[in-house]
């Protein structure tokens, strides 16, 4: 029961963080919360565990938490806001990309050891750049869209049903996106093969969405804690 303790507790811990992000930075924090998430997410997304007895990728949580990011953006701060956030989390992570495919580059000295492991990470990092910017900017767009679609239909009440709705079909059309790209490739064009079985991909795909809908339910109470804080420290 280790992964599944250890993922409630990340989710806790990502959930205050970005909290504690708004309540002491406002809007600020919240931009820096979108860089730092979608740069880890990347990151952990190259790391497959087994939870609950099925295999996945990780980065779920803290992806997850750039849609309550621009959801608490749109509902505290309007749709502008939410659009500049997802746009510097956007240009970030291809200025991260750059770079670190530059770095790669260098030769190492005789007493590096740790070259062959950022290798190791950052190579895959262009293919997994492109499905995740695919995945994010259409998926972040569609999520700020819906969120203001169902607040004109619900005249701004019901705002955890806004925000489970938003989300749940944004981290949908997301992980449709960045699975195929990512795992499934287009067969072998730009020499991109599939990763996995596709045994393993749809677990990955299923448990992958479970967990962000998971993420996506519990997230909610803390869209209601942004409202409190915007109003009593005018962020």
């Amino acid at each position: 029961m280790q992964n599944e303790l250890l993922w409630i507790v990340l989710m806790l811990v990502s959930f205050i963080g970005i909290i504690l992000a708004y309540r002491f930075f406002g809007k600020i924090g919240l931009y820096g919360w979108m860089v730092m998430a979608i740069i880890i997410a990347n990151i952990q997304v190259m790391k497959t565990i087994q939870i609950f007895g099925l295999v996945t990728a990780m980065g779920n949580i803290i992806y997850g938490t750039t849609f309550l990011a621009t959801d608490i953006l749109s509902e505290n701060h309007g749709r502008k806001e939410a659009k500049k956030a997802v746009w510097i989390g956007f240009f970030v992570l291809i200025a991260t990309t750059i770079i670190m495919q530059i770095c790669l580059k260098f030769i190492p000295d005789i007493t590096d050891t740790l070259s062959p492991a950022l290798e190791q990470i950052f190579s895959l990092l262009p293919r997994i750049t492109i499905a995740s910017l695919t995945a994010y900017i259409i998926s972040q767009h569609h999520d700020i869209w819906a969120f203001h679609f169902w607040k004109k239909i619900f005249k701004g009440k019901h705002l955890w049903i806004r925000n489970n709705l938003s989300t749940m079909t944004s981290q949908l059309l997301d992980n449709i996106i960045f699975t195929w790209i990512a795992f499934v490739g287009f067969f072998g064009l730009f020499g991109w093969k599939q990763v996995f079985g596709w045994d393993i991909i749809i677990q990955i795909f299923l448990v992958s969405y479970a967990m962000k809908w998971v993420v996506a339910v519990f997230d909610t109470p803390f869209v209601y804690i942004s409202k409190v804080i915007k109003k009593k420290y005018k962020v």
